[in-house]
């Protein structure tokens, strides 16, 4: 895959061809083509080199938390006892299920993660046993979500 930048390997068409996916992504090319007045050889032309480029990273359903049963959805940040600490540190937070997102961040937390539990009780366990059991961890700081605002896709210039 070719690491290219977005300003340089998109335009307008490419941009609206996302646009109709990130609103619908079971859209069938085809409709997309007729909604756009072109080809559907095209569309899938242009998602292929989208793919190929990386700007289209993949496809995936989307599930939803609270109907899923995670009645507790937290952000955490971990410090970490050292700093080379955090790559293993991550390797591990991988096998915990309710860990559905790890980023390495700057400041305070060497790693900030989002996790989903059933309930309070069920995070508690995650965080006492699970998460400060790694080695490495030094603490954590967690934040209740109480609901999402909003969540959209990357803009795409």
């Amino acid at each position: 895959m070719t690491n290219t930048k977005h300003s340089d390997s998109t335009d307008y068409l490419d941009q609206e061809i996302v646009k109709k996916l990130d609103e619908n992504g079971r859209i069938p090319f085809s409709e997309i083509a007729k909604e756009l007045n072109i080809s559907n050889s095209l569309v899938h032309l242009r998602v292929r080199k989208m793919q190929e480029s990386g700007i289209i990273a993949g496809f995936s359903v989307k599930l939803n938390a609270k109907q899923s049963g995670f009645e507790t959805i937290t952000y955490t940040g971990i410090t970490a006892k050292e700093a080379h600490f955090s790559y293993s540190i991550a390797e591990q937070l991988k096998l915990i299920p309710e860990v559905v997102e790890c980023h390495w961040v700057s400041g305070k937390y060497a790693l900030f993660i989002k996790i989903v539990a059933t309930n309070n009780d069920e995070l508690r366990k995650i965080l006492y046993e699970r998460i400060h059991q790694i080695e490495g961890v030094g603490g954590t700081d967690s934040f209740f979500s109480f609901g999402s605002a909003f969540e959209k896709n990357l803009p795409l210039k």
